[in-house]
């Protein structure tokens, strides 16, 4: 494989990528093991809207879902939803173990998100993530937990477990520091007690073109009104990434961290999310070139993933300079743009969004099982 892949290039420079996508047949085809062979791929991510894609757009799950609702006449939908997950994420799983091996637990992860409908309730979320972690039963499997205040807690405690935790939902520095925060709470509750920390790895999902997406809404009606703000169009969510992997850095500097890493604590990655553009006027890979450094993790969706190994360029753009990121949303809060409660509104935007795809996704389901049923 040539040196001029710019997969491969993200990965010399430290950063991870992985697949945000699955589907049975990306394991049993043997698509998955040449995307890892080829281009280096580290881990892959799941989330509801994917699932539902997949059952809904091919026959692939039918055969395993008349089996199962012959093992189990009676099971709920959302059960068995998470078995075929479960399946597939297993597979997935067993694909990515030589890179978990090879990378010592740092790399060769596969993703599967907790119900959407528990984010607010913080022991509902522990028992799930619990439930589903034993249930996969594979080492290098996180459970993905939204940052929400009851996911902060959740995070404590499931580190304290010894559950790998996937932070999802992320838009603000502030909540990224607690989220931060509670990892390393968990990870000093499990050395106190003895055990092993050296085994659980986390990342931190910042969701980037969301972000830009809301703050540029406002700036375009600035500019109707003749206002000078098009030098931060498209700016925000990349600098409000800079300054998170900023505190990444401070973070791993300081001296309770060291005592962690000492013992063998693995750093708590900042993983970026939503890097597909949404906004036509811009690159389509402006995210995933913006944001290379290393100890980071970029999961990207089918079509940015085809299009950066197109025509992406791969260069280490963090840290980034301290002149640029801070003025950027200092300039933001002069025009009384309140990026706080953007964000704030984001998350809830974002959880609800979950739940609504669940939703659908089960629907999905049933109605897959209902059409296999009679006939």
């Amino acid at each position: 494989m040539s040196n001029t892949n710019p997969l491969l290039q993200a990965r010399a420079l430290g950063q991870s990528i992985w697949y945000d996508y699955i589907r049975s047949d990306l394991m049993s085809s043997g698509q998955l093991a040449e995307l890892i062979a080829q281009h280096g791929l580290a881990g892959l991510t799941s989330n509801p809207a994917i699932f539902d894609k997949a059952i809904s757009d091919s026959s692939l799950y039918d055969e395993r879902i008349r089996k199962q609702r012959q093992r189990e006449p009676d099971i709920s939908t959302a059960d068995l939803f998470y078995q075929l997950a479960i399946e597939d994420l297993q597979a997935a799983a067993d694909i990515f173990a030589p890179t978990y091996a090879k990378t010592n637990g740092r790399d060769g992860y596969v993703s599967l998100e907790v119900s959407p409908d528990l984010a607010h309730d913080a022991k509902a979320t522990i028992h799930q993530a619990l439930e589903l972690h034993a249930r996969v039963k594979r080492p290098n499997l996180m459970i993905k937990v939204p940052a929400t205040l009851a996911g902060i807690d959740a995070i404590e405690q499931l580190t304290a477990e010894g559950v790998s935790v996937n932070v999802t939902l992320l838009f603000s520095l502030e909540r990224y520091q607690a989220v931060l925060s509670a990892y390393m709470r968990g990870l000093e509750s499990r050395l106190a007690a003895g055990k092993n920390i050296s085994n659980i790895a986390s990342v931190a999902s910042f969701f980037i073109s969301r972000v830009d997406s809301a703050v540029d809404a406002l700036l375009k009606d600035r500019l109707q009104q003749g206002q000078s703000v098009s030098h931060l169009l498209g700016q925000i969510a990349i600098a409000n990434a800079q300054l998170a992997y900023a505190h990444y850095q401070d973070t791993c500097s300081g001296a309770d961290w060291q005592k962690l890493a000492a013992a063998g604590a693995q750093t708590q990655r900042l993983l970026w999310a939503s890097t597909g553009t949404k906004d036509p006027e811009y690159r389509d890979v402006v995210y995933v070139e913006a944001l290379i450094g290393e100890n980071t993790v970029n999961t990207l969706p089918p079509a940015t993933y085809e299009a950066f190994l197109d025509h992406g360029v791969a260069s280490t753009q963090l840290p980034a300079p301290a002149h640029e990121a801070a003025p950027r949303l200092s300039a933001l809060s002069d025009l009384g743009i309140d990026l706080t409660s953007i964000t704030d509104r984001l998350e809830r935007e974002g959880v609800q969004a979950f739940v609504d795809a669940f939703d659908h996704l089960l629907q999905t389901v049933d109605r897959k099982r209902r059409q296999l049923q009679a006939s």
